[in-house]
Protein backbone atom coordinates (compact mmCIF):
# COMPACT_ATOMS: atom_id res chain seq x y z
CA UNK A 1 0.00 0.00 0.00
CA UNK A 2 1.56 3.37 -1.21
CA UNK A 3 1.09 6.23 0.93
CA UNK A 4 2.26 10.23 0.79
CA UNK A 5 4.37 11.97 3.34
CA UNK A 6 5.40 15.29 3.34
CA UNK A 7 9.08 14.95 3.01
CA UNK A 8 9.98 18.75 3.02
CA UNK A 9 8.33 21.55 3.81
CA UNK A 10 9.18 25.67 3.88
CA UNK A 11 7.79 28.65 4.30
CA UNK A 12 8.14 31.94 3.05
CA UNK A 13 7.11 35.43 4.55
CA UNK A 14 8.02 39.25 2.82
CA UNK A 15 9.86 41.32 5.46
CA UNK A 16 8.22 44.59 5.65
CA UNK A 17 5.27 43.87 8.49
CA UNK A 18 2.45 46.22 8.42
CA UNK A 19 0.67 46.66 11.48
CA UNK A 20 -2.93 47.79 12.45
CA UNK A 21 -2.09 51.43 13.01
CA UNK A 22 -0.22 51.50 10.03
CA UNK A 23 -3.24 51.17 8.08
CA UNK A 24 -5.02 54.17 9.90
CA UNK A 25 -3.06 56.08 7.74
CA UNK A 26 -4.84 55.44 4.62
CA UNK A 27 -8.40 54.25 6.35
CA UNK A 28 -10.72 55.07 9.24
CA UNK A 29 -9.96 51.75 11.47
CA UNK A 30 -8.22 50.97 14.33
CA UNK A 31 -5.89 48.11 16.21
CA UNK A 32 -9.02 47.43 18.33
CA UNK A 33 -11.49 47.06 15.84
CA UNK A 34 -9.37 45.03 13.74
CA UNK A 35 -8.21 42.49 16.44
CA UNK A 36 -11.98 42.32 18.00
CA UNK A 37 -12.92 40.92 14.76
CA UNK A 38 -10.53 39.18 13.13
CA UNK A 39 -7.68 38.84 15.98
CA UNK A 40 -5.14 39.86 13.61
CA UNK A 41 -2.13 42.20 15.04
CA UNK A 42 -0.03 42.59 12.00
CA UNK A 43 1.00 41.36 8.39
CA UNK A 44 3.72 40.95 5.64
CA UNK A 45 3.31 42.87 2.47
CA UNK A 46 5.51 41.59 -0.80
CA UNK A 47 7.71 44.17 -2.04
CA UNK A 48 5.65 46.12 -5.00
CA UNK A 49 7.95 45.43 -7.73
CA UNK A 50 10.77 42.76 -6.69
CA UNK A 51 8.79 40.43 -5.17
CA UNK A 52 5.48 38.40 -7.06
CA UNK A 53 3.47 35.34 -5.97
CA UNK A 54 6.24 32.72 -7.99
CA UNK A 55 8.89 34.74 -6.10
CA UNK A 56 7.71 33.83 -3.02
CA UNK A 57 6.72 30.62 -4.02
CA UNK A 58 10.20 29.98 -5.33
CA UNK A 59 11.65 30.41 -1.87
CA UNK A 60 9.69 28.48 0.14
CA UNK A 61 9.97 25.53 -2.03
CA UNK A 62 13.86 26.13 -2.16
CA UNK A 63 13.29 24.93 1.54
CA UNK A 64 10.80 22.30 1.63
CA UNK A 65 12.96 20.41 -1.16
CA UNK A 66 16.25 21.28 0.92
CA UNK A 67 14.67 19.53 3.68
CA UNK A 68 13.38 16.72 1.62
CA UNK A 69 17.03 15.82 0.62
CA UNK A 70 16.14 16.28 -2.82
CA UNK A 71 17.00 19.26 -5.56
CA UNK A 72 14.62 20.99 -8.11
CA UNK A 73 16.10 18.29 -10.32
CA UNK A 74 14.04 15.40 -8.38
CA UNK A 75 10.80 17.08 -8.37
CA UNK A 76 8.58 15.51 -11.19
CA UNK A 77 5.35 17.40 -11.10
CA UNK A 78 4.32 21.21 -9.82
CA UNK A 79 0.84 21.83 -7.87
CA UNK A 80 0.69 25.97 -7.62
CA UNK A 81 -2.17 27.08 -5.59
CA UNK A 82 -3.56 30.92 -5.51
CA UNK A 83 -5.88 33.58 -6.42
CA UNK A 84 -3.15 36.05 -6.85
CA UNK A 85 -0.92 34.67 -10.11
CA UNK A 86 1.70 36.54 -11.40
CA UNK A 87 -0.02 37.11 -14.90
CA UNK A 88 -4.10 36.23 -16.20
CA UNK A 89 -2.24 33.55 -17.58
CA UNK A 90 -0.18 31.82 -17.92
CA UNK A 91 0.02 30.31 -13.88
CA UNK A 92 2.41 30.56 -11.85
CA UNK A 93 3.35 26.70 -11.83
CA UNK A 94 5.07 26.78 -15.28
CA UNK A 95 6.70 30.17 -13.88
CA UNK A 96 8.46 28.49 -11.26
CA UNK A 97 9.59 25.49 -13.33
CA UNK A 98 11.35 28.35 -14.83
CA UNK A 99 12.95 29.93 -12.03
CA UNK A 100 13.74 26.64 -10.66
CA UNK A 101 15.33 25.38 -13.95
CA UNK A 102 13.71 22.31 -13.71
CA UNK A 103 13.24 19.50 -15.45
CA UNK A 104 9.95 20.09 -18.34
CA UNK A 105 7.39 18.66 -15.18
CA UNK A 106 3.71 19.00 -16.03
CA UNK A 107 2.64 22.34 -14.03
CA UNK A 108 -0.86 22.23 -12.65
CA UNK A 109 -2.73 25.41 -11.37
CA UNK A 110 -5.20 25.25 -8.92
CA UNK A 111 -7.92 27.81 -8.13
CA UNK A 112 -9.69 27.44 -5.22
CA UNK A 113 -8.70 30.51 -3.03
CA UNK A 114 -8.52 29.29 0.30
CA UNK A 115 -9.30 25.90 0.11
CA UNK A 116 -6.56 26.00 -3.00
CA UNK A 117 -3.62 23.84 -0.75
CA UNK A 118 -5.67 21.21 0.81
CA UNK A 119 -7.14 20.69 -2.57
CA UNK A 120 -3.94 20.62 -4.09
CA UNK A 121 -2.87 18.15 -1.33
CA UNK A 122 -5.28 15.90 -2.00
CA UNK A 123 -4.78 15.81 -6.32
CA UNK A 124 -1.04 15.47 -5.25
CA UNK A 125 -1.96 12.41 -3.11
CA UNK A 126 -3.79 10.73 -5.73
CA UNK A 127 -1.16 11.58 -8.13
CA UNK A 128 1.36 9.68 -5.67
CA UNK A 129 -0.92 7.05 -4.97
CA UNK A 130 -1.53 5.63 -8.59
CA UNK A 131 2.63 5.39 -9.10
CA UNK A 132 2.13 8.31 -11.58
CA UNK A 133 4.37 10.93 -9.34
CA UNK A 134 7.18 9.82 -6.94
CA UNK A 135 8.33 14.37 -5.99
CA UNK A 136 5.48 16.32 -6.21
CA UNK A 137 5.98 19.93 -5.20
CA UNK A 138 2.90 21.38 -3.68
CA UNK A 139 2.84 25.64 -3.59
CA UNK A 140 0.46 28.12 -2.10
CA UNK A 141 1.58 31.80 -2.70
CA UNK A 142 -0.34 34.96 -2.23
CA UNK A 143 0.41 38.62 -3.25
CA UNK A 144 -3.04 39.91 -2.04
CA UNK A 145 -1.43 43.26 -1.17
CA UNK A 146 -1.43 44.81 -5.09
CA UNK A 147 -5.22 44.16 -5.20
CA UNK A 148 -7.02 45.24 -2.13
CA UNK A 149 -8.77 48.80 -1.74
CA UNK A 150 -6.82 50.68 0.92
CA UNK A 151 -9.52 52.97 1.49
CA UNK A 152 -12.19 53.11 4.56
CA UNK A 153 -14.30 51.74 1.63
CA UNK A 154 -12.85 48.40 1.09
CA UNK A 155 -11.20 48.13 5.17
CA UNK A 156 -13.49 45.16 5.83
CA UNK A 157 -11.69 43.09 3.20
CA UNK A 158 -8.30 44.67 3.06
CA UNK A 159 -7.67 44.63 6.90
CA UNK A 160 -7.90 40.61 7.05
CA UNK A 161 -5.13 39.76 3.90
CA UNK A 162 -1.25 39.62 4.12
CA UNK A 163 1.60 38.24 1.54
CA UNK A 164 3.65 34.87 1.67
CA UNK A 165 4.40 31.21 0.46
CA UNK A 166 4.45 27.56 1.99
CA UNK A 167 5.26 24.86 0.20
CA UNK A 168 5.53 20.73 0.45
CA UNK A 169 7.40 17.78 -1.01
CA UNK A 170 4.76 14.45 -1.22
CA UNK A 171 6.54 11.70 -1.48
CA UNK A 172 5.57 8.41 -1.80
CA UNK A 173 6.15 5.61 0.89
CA UNK A 174 5.24 2.12 1.45
CA UNK A 175 5.29 2.60 5.61
CA UNK A 176 1.91 2.21 6.43
CA UNK A 177 2.01 4.14 9.97
CA UNK A 178 2.92 7.33 8.39
CA UNK A 179 1.41 9.76 5.64
CA UNK A 180 -1.87 11.00 4.44
CA UNK A 181 -4.61 8.79 5.53
CA UNK A 182 -7.31 10.78 3.76
CA UNK A 183 -8.44 13.54 2.03
CA UNK A 184 -11.77 15.16 1.75
CA UNK A 185 -13.32 18.21 -0.38
CA UNK A 186 -16.45 19.46 -1.08
CA UNK A 187 -18.14 22.74 -2.61
CA UNK A 188 -21.89 24.77 -2.73
CA UNK A 189 -21.62 27.50 -5.44
CA UNK A 190 -25.60 28.56 -4.47
CA UNK A 191 -23.61 32.00 -2.72
CA UNK A 192 -20.44 31.79 -4.70
CA UNK A 193 -21.18 35.99 -4.83
CA UNK A 194 -20.91 36.81 -1.36
CA UNK A 195 -16.52 36.38 -1.15
CA UNK A 196 -15.89 37.00 -5.06
CA UNK A 197 -13.42 39.69 -7.08
CA UNK A 198 -16.12 39.91 -9.97
CA UNK A 199 -13.48 42.10 -12.54
CA UNK A 200 -11.71 41.24 -14.34
CA UNK A 201 -14.03 38.37 -15.65
CA UNK A 202 -15.97 37.38 -18.47
CA UNK A 203 -19.53 37.65 -16.53
CA UNK A 204 -21.55 39.94 -18.13
CA UNK A 205 -23.95 40.96 -15.04
CA UNK A 206 -21.86 44.64 -15.09
CA UNK A 207 -22.24 45.92 -18.08
CA UNK A 208 -23.99 48.82 -18.65
CA UNK A 209 -25.27 48.68 -22.11
CA UNK A 210 -26.31 46.27 -24.28
CA UNK A 211 -22.14 44.64 -26.13
CA UNK A 212 -23.84 44.66 -29.34
CA UNK A 213 -24.06 48.57 -29.62
CA UNK A 214 -20.48 48.61 -29.08
CA UNK A 215 -17.47 49.32 -31.37
CA UNK A 216 -14.81 47.64 -31.70
CA UNK A 217 -12.69 49.87 -29.45
CA UNK A 218 -16.22 49.90 -26.70
CA UNK A 219 -15.79 46.30 -27.17
CA UNK A 220 -11.97 46.38 -26.13
CA UNK A 221 -12.53 47.97 -22.72
CA UNK A 222 -15.20 45.60 -21.37
CA UNK A 223 -12.38 43.08 -20.05
CA UNK A 224 -11.18 46.46 -17.63
CA UNK A 225 -12.74 49.81 -18.31
CA UNK A 226 -12.34 53.01 -16.63
CA UNK A 227 -16.46 52.53 -15.02
CA UNK A 228 -15.14 49.49 -13.22
CA UNK A 229 -12.55 51.75 -11.75
CA UNK A 230 -14.12 54.86 -11.19
CA UNK A 231 -16.31 52.56 -9.13
CA UNK A 232 -13.88 50.14 -7.29
CA UNK A 233 -15.54 46.96 -9.34
CA UNK A 234 -12.29 45.92 -9.30
CA UNK A 235 -11.43 44.96 -5.52
CA UNK A 236 -12.57 41.87 -3.53
CA UNK A 237 -16.53 41.75 -2.26
CA UNK A 238 -16.91 39.92 0.47
CA UNK A 239 -20.20 39.45 3.08
CA UNK A 240 -18.28 38.76 6.20
CA UNK A 241 -21.11 37.82 8.06
CA UNK A 242 -22.61 35.29 6.46
CA UNK A 243 -18.79 34.31 5.23
CA UNK A 244 -18.21 33.70 9.04
CA UNK A 245 -21.99 32.01 9.36
CA UNK A 246 -20.86 29.16 7.23
CA UNK A 247 -17.68 28.97 8.19
CA UNK A 248 -18.39 27.69 11.34
CA UNK A 249 -20.66 25.19 10.20
CA UNK A 250 -18.71 23.62 7.23
CA UNK A 251 -15.36 23.98 9.39
CA UNK A 252 -15.98 21.11 12.43
CA UNK A 253 -17.94 19.03 10.00
CA UNK A 254 -15.13 18.62 7.60
CA UNK A 255 -12.98 17.76 10.33
CA UNK A 256 -15.22 15.42 12.00
CA UNK A 257 -15.68 14.01 8.37
CA UNK A 258 -11.67 13.15 8.17
CA UNK A 259 -11.64 11.82 11.72
CA UNK A 260 -14.61 9.42 11.53
CA UNK A 261 -13.33 8.25 8.42
CA UNK A 262 -10.16 7.37 9.82
CA UNK A 263 -12.01 5.96 13.29
CA UNK A 264 -10.62 8.63 15.39
CA UNK A 265 -12.07 11.24 17.74
CA UNK A 266 -11.58 14.58 17.68
CA UNK A 267 -9.57 14.09 21.12
CA UNK A 268 -7.24 12.14 19.22
CA UNK A 269 -5.68 15.09 17.40
CA UNK A 270 -2.21 16.19 17.94
CA UNK A 271 -2.85 18.96 16.00
CA UNK A 272 -5.40 21.06 14.08
CA UNK A 273 -3.87 23.47 11.42
CA UNK A 274 -6.82 25.54 10.05
CA UNK A 275 -6.75 27.87 7.02
CA UNK A 276 -5.97 31.13 9.14
CA UNK A 277 -9.46 32.88 8.07
CA UNK A 278 -10.21 34.74 11.30
CA UNK A 279 -9.02 33.68 14.73
CA UNK A 280 -12.58 34.08 15.84
CA UNK A 281 -13.46 31.03 13.33
CA UNK A 282 -11.05 29.06 14.53
CA UNK A 283 -11.72 29.86 18.45
CA UNK A 284 -15.32 28.34 17.56
CA UNK A 285 -14.21 25.54 15.65
CA UNK A 286 -12.11 24.69 18.75
CA UNK A 287 -14.89 25.26 21.19
CA UNK A 288 -17.43 23.28 19.08
CA UNK A 289 -14.70 20.08 18.47
CA UNK A 290 -13.60 20.40 22.16
CA UNK A 291 -9.92 20.88 21.54
CA UNK A 292 -7.74 22.49 24.20
CA UNK A 293 -5.10 25.08 23.22
CA UNK A 294 -2.69 23.04 22.54
CA UNK A 295 -4.17 20.90 19.73
CA UNK A 296 -5.00 24.30 17.64
CA UNK A 297 -2.13 25.95 16.37
CA UNK A 298 -2.75 29.71 15.01
CA UNK A 299 -0.41 32.25 13.54
CA UNK A 300 -3.13 34.81 12.09
CA UNK A 301 -2.30 37.44 14.61
CA UNK A 302 1.24 37.40 12.79
CA UNK A 303 0.62 37.20 9.04
CA UNK A 304 -3.47 37.78 8.61
CA UNK A 305 -4.82 35.77 6.18
CA UNK A 306 -3.00 34.53 3.27
CA UNK A 307 -5.37 32.46 1.60
CA UNK A 308 -4.03 29.19 -0.41
CA UNK A 309 -0.96 30.19 1.79
CA UNK A 310 -1.74 29.91 5.32
CA UNK A 311 -1.94 26.53 5.95
CA UNK A 312 1.32 25.34 4.91
CA UNK A 313 3.24 28.46 6.70
CA UNK A 314 1.25 27.58 9.58
CA UNK A 315 1.98 23.80 9.54
CA UNK A 316 5.48 25.10 8.51
CA UNK A 317 5.83 27.37 11.56
CA UNK A 318 4.40 24.41 13.74
CA UNK A 319 6.87 21.84 12.74
CA UNK A 320 9.74 24.54 13.24
CA UNK A 321 8.59 25.09 16.63
CA UNK A 322 8.47 21.26 17.28
CA UNK A 323 4.50 21.40 17.98
CA UNK A 324 4.27 18.11 15.32
CA UNK A 325 6.64 14.83 16.13
CA UNK A 326 6.64 11.84 14.19
CA UNK A 327 3.68 9.95 14.80
CA UNK A 328 1.66 12.75 15.82
CA UNK A 329 -2.08 12.85 14.04
CA UNK A 330 -2.41 16.49 12.39
CA UNK A 331 -5.60 17.85 10.31
CA UNK A 332 -5.53 20.22 7.76
CA UNK A 333 -8.77 22.22 7.53
CA UNK A 334 -9.57 24.96 5.20
CA UNK A 335 -12.71 27.11 3.89
CA UNK A 336 -13.08 29.96 1.69
CA UNK A 337 -14.68 31.51 -1.70
CA UNK A 338 -17.00 29.27 -3.83
CA UNK A 339 -18.27 28.00 -1.00
CA UNK A 340 -15.15 25.43 -0.80
CA UNK A 341 -13.86 23.34 2.49
CA UNK A 342 -11.64 20.66 2.17
CA UNK A 343 -9.97 18.66 5.30
CA UNK A 344 -6.39 16.19 4.98
CA UNK A 345 -5.42 13.99 7.78
CA UNK A 346 -2.13 12.60 8.30
CA UNK A 347 0.08 10.94 10.44
CA UNK A 348 3.20 12.66 10.49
Amino acid sequence: MIRSIIAGIGKYVPSTVVTNNDLTNFMDTTDEWIQERTGIKERRYAHRTEETTTTMGVEAAKVAIERAGLTPQDIDFIIFATLSPDYYFPGCGVLLQRAMQMKQVGALDIRNQCSGFVYAVSVADQFIKSGMYKNILVVGAEKHSFGLDFSTRGRNVSVIFGDGAGAVVLQATEDTNRGILSTHLHSDGMDAEILAMFNPGTHANHWKADAATFNNAEMGDMFMSHTMIDEAQNFPNMDGPAVFKTAVVKFPEVILEALTANGYQSSDLQLLIPHQANLRIAQFVQQKLKLNDEQVFNNIQKYGNTTAASVPIALCEAWEAGKIKEGDLVCLAAFGSGFTWASALLKW
